[in-house]
C-alpha cells in the first residue's frame, strides 16, 4: 500500500506543480480562461485530444470490446473519422472566427456570429453547456472515486474529495495555460501507459493465438460485421455517427483549437493529434480483447478489465505508478471542463447580466470563484453512482454534439442561417437528445444513440425556421473567415 500511495502521491504533486508555475501567466481574464491564444500546435494537439479521452479510454471502451466483440470497434472508427473531420473543417475557422469576433466562449460566439441583442442564444447556450458538462464532469468524478476504491480500497467518497481538490488547486491557480500544459503532460504520460499494458500482457500469454480462440470461445461476442442487413448497417451507423458527429459541439475541445497561436499549425496539430488518437483508440482496444483471454470467466466489474489486468502483471509500485494513467485520462478531460464552465459563469452570466461594468481583475476573480462553484455542485450529483461510464459519457457526449454541433458547422459555413434558426437548432438538438433516452422504445425497438435524432433535426431546425423567418429577421453578415 505505501508504494501505492507514493507513486500516487509523486503524481498529484506533478500536476499541482505545473498549476502553480503557470500562476503568473494569469494577469486579465482572457489569460485566465484562454491563455490569450497562445498555445503552440504541439500543445494544442495533444491536450485537446487528451481532453477529449477521460476515464472512458481505459474504462469504458475497453470494457466494451471486452463485453461485446468486435463489434464495439465502430465506436473507435466513429470518433477517428469524426476528429479528424473536426481539425480539418471546423478548427482552422472557429480560430479565425473566434479572434474576428473577439469571444472566448462558444455561447458568445453563437450570439456575435448571429447578431443576437437579446441575449437569448448566449443564455440557452450556456444553460446547455453547464448541463450537459456538470453531468459529464461528474461520471468523471464517479469513475474516480471507484478506481479509488479498487486500486487504494479508499472510500469512495474520499476518492473523489482528494482528486476534485487537487483538480481545482491548480485550475485556479493557473486557469487556461495550466489546464493545457498538465493535459498535455497528462496525454503523453496516458498514451504510453495504455500502449505498455497491452503490449506486456501479449508477451505474457506467448502468442496472439491465444487471445483468438478466447474470442471464438466467448459467447454473446459480436463481430465487426455480425450481417448485412439493413438493421444492422443503420446500427452500425448509429454507433459509428452517434460518436463522431459528437466531436463538432464539445466545448471543452473545441476551445483548444480558439486558442492556439498560429492558425497555419493546426495542421501539424492535426497530424500528430490523429496520430495520438489513433494509437490511444488501437491500445484500448487491445486491452479488451486480451482481456478475453486473461480473464476467460469474465469479471464482476468488466469496466476494470485495465486495472485487473495491470495488478495481475506488475508489482504493487509500477501498477499504482501505470493505473495514474487512467487519472491522467479523467483529469485531463474534468480540468477542461471545470474551466469551460467557469468561463461561461464568468463571461456569460457574470460580466453579462451580474456585472456589466465589470473590469478584467473582477471577470478574473468571478472565473476562479466560478471554478469553485461548479466543482462544489458536480461532487454532490456525483454522489449518485449507479450509471455505468459509458452511458454516463454517452449521454452527456450526445447532449453537447446535439445542441451545438449543427450550429457549429452552419455558423462557420452557412450564409443563411439567422438567430431563429440558431435559437431554434440549440434548443431541439439538447432537448431531443436529453429527452431520448425516454423516447427511444416509443419511436423504435432498435437502440439508438440521441445523438443521431438529436443533431438530425438540430440541422434540420436550423435551415426551417431560418427560412420561415427570413422576411422577419435578416440574415446577419459574417466576418471573413
Amino acid at each position: 500500500m505505501f508504494d501505492q500511495v507514493l507513486a500516487m502521491s509523486l503524481y498529484f504533486a506533478l500536476l499541482v506543480t505545473i498549476g502553480f508555475c503557470t500562476r503568473k501567466k494569469n494577469q486579465t481574464d482572457k489569460d485566465f480562461n484562454l491563455g490569450s491564444r497562445k498555445l503552440n500546435f504541439w500543445v494544442t494537439a495533444i491536450s485537446a485530444h487528451a481532453d477529449d479521452m477521460s476515464s472512458w479510454l481505459f474504462m469504458a471502451f475497453p470494457m466494451a470490446i471486452f463485453v461485446s466483440g468486435p463489434y464495439k470497434l465502430w465506436v473507435g472508427i466513429g470518433l477517428i473519422v469524426g476528429m479528424f473531420f473536426n481539425w480539418h473543417v471546423v478548427a482552422p475557422r472557429l480560430r479565425k472566427a473566434t479572434e474576428q469576433y473577439d469571444t472566448c466562449t462558444i455561447s458568445t460566439f453563437f450570439e456575435r456570429r448571429f447578431a443576437d441583442k437579446s441575449g437569448i442564444i448566449r443564455n440557452v447556450s450556456a444553460i446547455m453547456i453547464l448541463f450537459f458538462l456538470t453531468y459529464y464532469f461528474s461520471g468523471g468524478l464517479v469513475a474516480t472515486g471507484r478506481l479509488f476504491e479498487s486500486l487504494f480500497e479508499i472510500n469512495y467518497y474520499t476518492g473523489i474529495t482528494l482528486a476534485l481538490a487537487i483538480m481545482v488547486s491548480y485550475v485556479f491557480a493557473g486557469g487556461f495555460v495550466s489546464v493545457a500544459w498538465t493535459d498535455f503532460a497528462q496525454g503523453i504520460f496516458l498514451l504510453g501507459m495504455i500502449i505498455l499494458v497491452p503490449v506486456i500482457a501479449l508477451f505474457s500469454l506467448g502468442s496472439f493465438s491465444q487471445v483468438l480462440s478466447s474470442i471464438q470461445a466467448k459467447e454473446g461476442i459480436s463481430a465487426l460485421f455480425p450481417d448485412f442487413s439493413f438493421l444492422t448497417l443503420f446500427a452500425i451507423f448509429s454507433l459509428s455517427a452517434g460518436w463522431g458527429l459528437g466531436y463538432f459541439g464539445q466545448p471543452h475541445i473545441l476551445t483548444k483549437f480558439m486558442a492556439i497561436k498560429n492558425v497555419g499549425d493546426l495542421r501539424k496539430s492535426k497530424y500528430l493529434g490523429m496520430t495520438w488518437q489513433v494509437l490511444a483508440l488501437a491500445s484500448a482496444a487491445a486491452v479488451g480483447f486480451i482481456g478475453m483471454a486473461f480473464f476467460p470467466e469474465g469479471l464482476s466489474k468488466p469496466e476494470l478489465v485495465f486495472v485487473e489486468m495491470t495488478k495481475l502483471l506488475f508489482f504493487p509500485f509500477l501498477t499504482a505508478f501505470i493505473i495514474c494513467g487512467i487519472f491522467a485520462a479523467n483529469m485531463s478531460t474534468m480540468d477542461a471542463q471545470i474551466l469551460v464552465c467557469a468561463t461561461v459563469l464568468s463571461e456569460d452570466f457574470y460580466k453579462r447580466i451580474f456585472n456589466k461594468n465589470a473590469t478584467s481583475k473582477q471577470v478574473l476573480k468571478a472565473s476562479r470563484v466560478s471554478v469553485i462553484l461548479f466543482s462544489a455542485v458536480s461532487f454532490f450529483l456525483a454522489y449518485g453512482q449507479s450509471a455505468t461510464i459509458m452511458s454516463i459519457v454517452e449521454y452527456a457526449w450526445s447532449g453537447l454534439g446535439s445542441a451545438f454541433g449543427p450550429l457549429m458547422l452552419t455558423a462557420l459555413y452557412s450564409k443563411s442561417v439567422n438567430r431563429y434558426g440558431a435559437i431554434a437548432g440549440i434548443a431541439i438538438g439538447g432537448l431531443v437528445s436529453a429527452l431520448w433516452p425516454t423516447l427511444n422504445p416509443y419511436v423504435t425497438r432498435i437502440e439508438i444513440i440521441p445523438m443521431i435524432p438529436g443533431f438530425s433535426l438540430s440541422l434540420g431546425s436550423i435551415f426551417l425556421v431560418s427560412k420561415l423567418t427570413k422576411a422577419k429577421e435578416p440574415i446577419p453578415e459574417r466576418v471573413l473567415i
